[in-house]
């Protein structure tokens, strides 16, 4: 078996030659397992702003290290008016701000302005990092709006094309075809369509699906259905309690999945949520396995009108859509939790954020916020997966949202109840942005952790093809754990949606350490866009279950 090397600077250049560095590298890349210490770290937060202007209602990252933040421009007054406006200017669009970008590393915000009301709408990010987001309430409920990070001063811009039909909490699912994407349902519709349109007269399609998981006495619960894209190519489609594969190609559904056992459904207004567990190289990407958790109890919403507020489900349950007979794998958390954003960290396990105990999603149709996070991991024994965190003192209730920032922290921020920007009651309109802090990104790991990271792709482009070889440098100050590489697509987030969330374990195949601790591997990029849909990701160095902060890389089509 071969074992990691260590050499000095002088003696990996001159063995290097013309050769390159990747003949240099040993094949086995997984050694001295070390695990990361201590038990009970609960992690930690911080406030960022009290004010970002807007309510995070969506919440996007882009590659450009910003975040998106945007709110509905029929709320009215907000917390900034945009540049210009007098204090007497009453115009509720053109001089109240309800999008602003973010910048992470000045912790600041800026004005963005919004043409039509992207209320309760989806999105999902092209090939090259541009943000489509589609729909929305009134005047944007068949639009199609566009952000480009990387534009000089980065704005919204809309299509002249519009949606063939209305999407109001709808769900978006970036497709394996180059930049097209697939929009799924929206209320009281039972279609899908893509963007772009292959032909002008292409409409929507109907999918009987919607139709048959839609419950008119609770508001549908139905809405903003969970999509994943599996290994195969087709998609995952959840609805209320029942779930399919469809292969979007021909309009057809290749399977019929069991409905999922927990007693209630988990979709708006009963609002769980749902990831797609980490996708692993060692067995060719193709085991696919989604988790669904939390929701509302059968009759919530009717139950809300009668001034009843049902507790939420404290059920999560694992699906192997890939299996020949699948089947759920019920399990409880730490207690019942619905509105909640599930993020895929880069350990591999989950984090459960933000929500209410009581209740479903709407405005003030929920009590008793669920202030602490909880932690799965996914490979422990059944029983021993979930543990709390240490909790946030800021209620995130309807209209919150949660992602994954490039230096691993947790970006936390919206929450809005009430129709309007409304102050001085439970559970208020709130602007403050905090972050929550995993107990791994403390400082007392740093000497295990992977540092400056770079990525070397092929032929000095700066992208990566699928299937190729490429390099990622990074430091280590002692000899490493057992390390892993994950890539993560950050999702569009709202509504406890987040929306193409993917992660993926690349394999190595060879790696070599410096005598200075700089150490070099060679790794396997995903064999199609069908496991990685062409795009920008974030990549992790984990060493014994301590990761390094993210740096970005590109897969695309030759």
């Amino acid at each position: 078996m071969s074992v990691i090397t260590d050499r000095g600077p002088s003696t990996v250049m001159s063995s290097v030659g013309r050769r390159g560095l990747v003949l240099l590298l040993v094949a086995w890349c997984e050694v001295w397992s070390a695990h990361a210490g201590g038990s009970g770290r609960r992690g930690s937060w911080e406030l960022l702003l009290d004010s970002t202007g807007a309510v995070a209602m969506h919440m996007a990252l882009t590659y450009c290290n910003t975040v998106v933040m945007f709110d509905q421009v029929s709320a009215g007054p907000s917390g900034l008016r945009m540049p210009g406006c007098g204090p007497h200017d009453d115009d509720k669009r053109s001089c109240w701000v309800h999008s602003v970008e973010y910048d992470i590393a000045a912790n600041a915000v800026r004005p963005l302005a919004l043409k039509t009301d992207p209320w309760c709408s989806s999105g999902a990010f092209l090939s090259d990092g541009v943000l489509v987001q589609t729909g929305g309430y009134g005047d944007g409920v068949r639009r199609v709006r566009y952000f480009n990070p990387s534009d000089p001063l980065p704005r919204w811009s809309e299509s002249s094309e519009l949606l063939v039909d209305k999407r109001w909490y709808s769900s978006d699912q970036a497709l394996p075809e180059k930049d097209r994407v697939i929009v799924v349902g929206g209320l009281n519709v039972f279609t899908y369509e893509f963007i772009p349109k292959t032909a002008p007269e292409e409409g929507a399609f109907e999918l009987p699906f919607l139709r048959q998981t839609r419950d008119k006495r609770e508001s549908s619960d139905n809405l903003y259905p969970f999509i994943h894209l599996s290994s195969d190519g087709n998609l995952f489609i959840f609805a209320n309690r029942d779930s399919i594969l469809f292969d979007y190609k021909r309009n057809q559904v290749v399977r019929t999945f069991p409905t999922m056992p927990g007693g209630g459904p988990r979709n708006y207004p009963s609002t769980g949520s749902s990831v797609m567990l980490p996708l692993d190289f060692s067995d060719g990407f193709l085991k696919v396995e989604v988790m669904i958790c939390g929701g509302a109890a059968t009759g919530a919403y009717r139950a809300w009108r009668r001034g009843k507020f049902y507790r939420a489900l404290s059920s999560c349950g694992r699906l192997v859509i890939t299996d020949d007979e699948p089947n759920w794998a019920m399990e409880d958390m730490p207690g019942p939790r619905l509105m909640n954003d599930m993020l895929l960290l880069p350990t591999g396990d989950v984090l459960l954020i933000n929500g209410a105990t009581h209740g479903c999603a709407g405005w003030q149709r929920a009590k008793n916020p669920s202030y602490a996070p909880y932690l799965y991991k996914p490979n422990n024994e059944a029983g021993e997966r979930f543990s709390s965190l240490n909790p946030s003192s800021i209620a995130r209730m309807y209209h919150s949202t949660a992602i994954v920032l490039p230096d691993g922290r947790i970006l936390v921020g919206g929450s809005n109840p009430y129709r309007n920007y409304t102050f001085g009651v439970p559970y208020p309109t709130e602007l403050r942005l905090e972050a929550f802090t995993p107990h791994y990104m403390d400082p007392f790991f740093d000497s295990r952790r992977p540092s400056h990271l770079s990525v070397q792709g092929g032929e000095g482009r700066d992208w990566i093809g699928y299937g190729e070889k490429f390099v990622v440098r990074f430091e280590l100050g002692r000899r490493p754990g057992k390390l892993e590489f994950v890539v993560y697509a950050p999702p569009f987030a709202t509504h406890s949606q987040s929306m193409n969330q993917r992660m993926l374990k690349l394999g190595c195949s060879g790696l070599v350490r410096e005598m200075n601790g700089v150490v070099h591997a060679v790794l396997k990029a995903p064999p199609s866009s069908t496991v990685a849909p062409a795009g920008f990701y974030l990549l992790s160095v984990v060493n014994g279950g301590i990761p390094s902060k993210f740096e970005w890389l590109r897969f695309a089509h030759e």
